[in-house]
């Protein structure tokens, strides 16, 4: 049995597409993309271990990750999934192919952010360890805002603060999510990239306005490499959050790879 909170867009039959979110980030935060432009696609989107409703419990890595997508699958479909996956996602959804290449068939990757910098990634957890929150919501509102969410609609925006900001200690606000696996997943993300079977369709979604980018030169080689003409490679005028600020060209995406 999955130990994942998941939620579940669209008809109950029918191909799966598997949502993955980012680092501090939920299931939920796919609801605008398939309740409003793929309302007749089933799209299946858990919180991720350490986010949201689902288990805290460690250990907090790739590997277990990947087990708990394999239970999530298994108990929905019989059938390969296409997986659509941002930021960290992207790199769970690598390993998930990787690992289990029977139970994908293929992969629509959103500005995924895989081996990045060592030095980068410890600024951003000690960061994270020193304000692990916020005053109140208009200081979350406002960080979201300087953190890839400026071009998204004001009520995607609404949406993740009433979803997902909950009250911490001493009147503050935090996101819901450990940040004992937040730190943790942090340091997965310097662990170097693997590689899906080659023959797997693949579409890969660069954030151009990112600086320094998740999408690495070495990343994008990689995966050029590997896939050949199996990848298709797109460089979107963006911040990171890709199916926020341009939605309708994400759904374009998946009802291709469908």
């Amino acid at each position: 049995m999955s130990t994942l909170h998941v939620h579940r867009f669209g008809p109950s039959t029918g191909p799966v597409v598997l949502a993955l979110h980012g680092l501090t980030g939920h299931g939920r935060r796919w609801a605008a993309l398939a309740e409003g432009l793929l309302p007749d696609v089933r799209v299946v989107a858990p919180d991720l271990r350490g986010h949201g409703r689902s288990s805290a419990l460690p250990p907090w890595d790739f590997e277990t990750v990947v087990a708990d997508l394999v239970a999530v699958i298994t108990a929905e479909t019989e059938d390969p999934v296409l997986v659509v996956a941002h930021s960290f996602g992207g790199a769970c959804a690598l390993h998930l192919a990787h690992r289990h290449p029977g139970l994908v068939r293929g992969l629509v990757l959103l500005d995924p952010a895989v081996a990045l910098d060592p030095e980068w990634l410890r600024e951003i957890a000690t960061a994270t360890l020193g304000s692990p929150d916020y005053t109140d919501i208009e200081e979350a509102r406002m960080d979201k805002l300087a953190t890839g969410w400026g071009a998204a609609a004001p009520e995607l925006l609404r949406a993740e603060l009433d979803d997902h900001l909950v009250p911490t200690a001493h009147g503050r606000v935090g996101w819901r999510v450990d940040t004992a696996a937040l730190i943790a997943y942090w340091g997965q993300l310097a662990r170097g990239a693997v590689l899906p079977d080659p023959a797997l369709p693949t579409v890969l979604v660069r954030a151009a306005k990112v600086d320094p980018p998740f999408v690495t030169p070495d990343l994008r080689d990689a995966l050029t490499a590997h896939l050949g003409a199996n990848l298709i490679v797109h460089e979107w005028d963006c911040d990171h959050m890709v199916s926020q600020v341009l939605p309708e060209d994400t759904a374009a995406l998946i009802r291709a790879a469908l």
